[in-house]
């Protein structure tokens, strides 16, 4: 194994950073020698030129036991990349704004059932698109819990759907500041009924405007005070800041039309958005992420410091979606939870059976992943974290599969 797992041997129980400890392998239950499988996927992808770069740690009962990076820093960069490096994790975004939604649920600032007009008036009085000329009046209102859930009736305007057009039309990510998008996001047409389909969309933008509503702080502070400062993450912002901006890696983006893999125009920008992205803004490492992941494993807490509740978060990791609720988006969203492998709670995609599935896991894994090839999961069953960074938008690959498999399969005990 390269010179990382050569060191874990050497020293198990070396603090690399506060609250984390680097193990052996063999001490929490995995295989030494089966997990350099991990380290050859990897490998193997940056040599077919399928990545240019890949950053994987793992850890297993909260102890650091694989943490390695391997190849370039872009495809025409040949910098070595460095485990600190600054990844876009997109809607990896979305986990952490839904954790401070419900930190503000237990500060008794809402019930999750209330509707969201109650705290953004603009909600009030939504259509629904039938046609591209046809709307007709909501009956139910959006709820918090609806936009934690995707079952808003928002969408983010892939689809050919009537209410997909005004969202091409809008111009929404153009917004200077969130409450500009959030006027903008509110005068268009719902795609369904709130509560009665899944649809991957903006629900969580506009949990980031309910969060600075409630708590009267812009989302960026109120993520540094309540989540990044508590738990030491350190390179988690929506902007990144100038003396780290030599560390943030070049996006790309496999052109299916030509099957080649193109550099992303404008990646050198420091923010995804002009606006706090509750969605998809945010910049991270694989550490830094590993710290939330960290947290959400040990129950809500992490390096003596409690962020939120252990039922809470529990309540969190539940499927959420009625069994007469349909997926209708793409990706890793949810079907009905009788006959799909996925589910969803508060904010997580929820594993529901792995069979279904046909690649290795356990139920009641909860996951999420970004546009650009970024993925995290917490598998509760094995007491295993695992988070993986590529920036690869609109990859044909199978890594995040391959990856499950080369990490499942160096488990030498299992927990099940």
């Amino acid at each position: 194994m390269k010179k990382l797992l050569f060191f874990i041997f050497l020293i198990p129980s070396l603090n690399i950073s506060q609250g984390l400890e680097v193990s052996a392998p063999n001490q929490q239950g995995i295989s030494d020698d089966r997990i350099k499988l991990i380290s050859q996927l990897s490998e193997k992808y940056v040599k077919e030129k399928k990545v240019a770069n890949i950053t994987t740690i793992i850890n297993r009962n909260g102890k650091i036991v694989y943490y390695e990076s391997f190849g370039d820093r872009g495809f025409s960069d040949e910098r070595k990349v460095k485990k600190d490096d600054l990844y876009r994790i997109y809607s990896m975004t979305k986990p952490i704004v839904s954790v401070a939604v419900m930190q503000l649920y237990e500060k008794g600032f809402f019930h999750l059932n209330d509707p969201v007009e109650n705290f953004l008036p603009s909600f009030k009085n939504q259509k629904i698109a039938i046609t591209k000329d046809s709307l007709i009046n909501a009956i139910k209102k959006i709820t918090i819990k609806d936009l934690l859930t995707h079952s808003s009736g928002l969408s983010y305007g892939w689809s050919q759907h009537p209410a997909d057009e005004y969202y091409r039309k809008s111009n929404m990510w153009s917004s200077t500041n969130l409450d500009n998008f959030t006027q903008k996001i509110s005068s268009l047409p719902l795609r369904f009924e709130p509560g009665t389909k899944y649809n991957y969309s903006v629900s969580t933008d506009i949990l980031g405007s309910l969060i600075e509503k409630v708590s009267g702080q812009n989302l960026s502070d109120y993520l540094y005070h309540n989540i990044f400062s508590p738990l030491g993450m350190n390179d988690t912002f929506f902007e990144v800041p100038e003396n780290k901006r030599k560390r943030l890696l070049p996006n790309h983006r496999y052109n299916n039309m030509s099957n080649e893999i193109q550099a992303i125009p404008n990646d050198e920008r420091y923010r995804i958005a002009d606006f706090d992205s509750g969605g998809a803004g945010l910049f991270s490492t694989a550490f830094d992420y590993m710290i939330f992941a960290e947290c959400l494993r040990n129950g809500g807490e992490y390096n003596n410091n409690r962020i939120l509740g252990a039922k809470t978060l529990k309540y969190m990791i539940k499927n959420h979606l009625p069994l007469n609720v349909l997926g209708i988006g793409r990706g890793e969203s949810p079907n009905d939870p009788a006959v799909s492998s996925t589910t969803f709670g508060l904010g997580f995609g929820i594993l529901n059976d792995p069979a279904v599935n046909s690649v290795i896991g356990s139920k009641g894994t909860y996951s999420w992943g970004g546009a650009a090839g970024t993925v995290f999961w917490v598998d509760p069953v094995e007491n295993l974290v695992v988070v993986s960074m590529i920036q690869l938008m609109n990859s044909p690959w199978t890594l995040r599969n391959d990856l499950r498999v080369s990490v499942y399969q160096a488990l030498a005990e299992s927990y099940e």
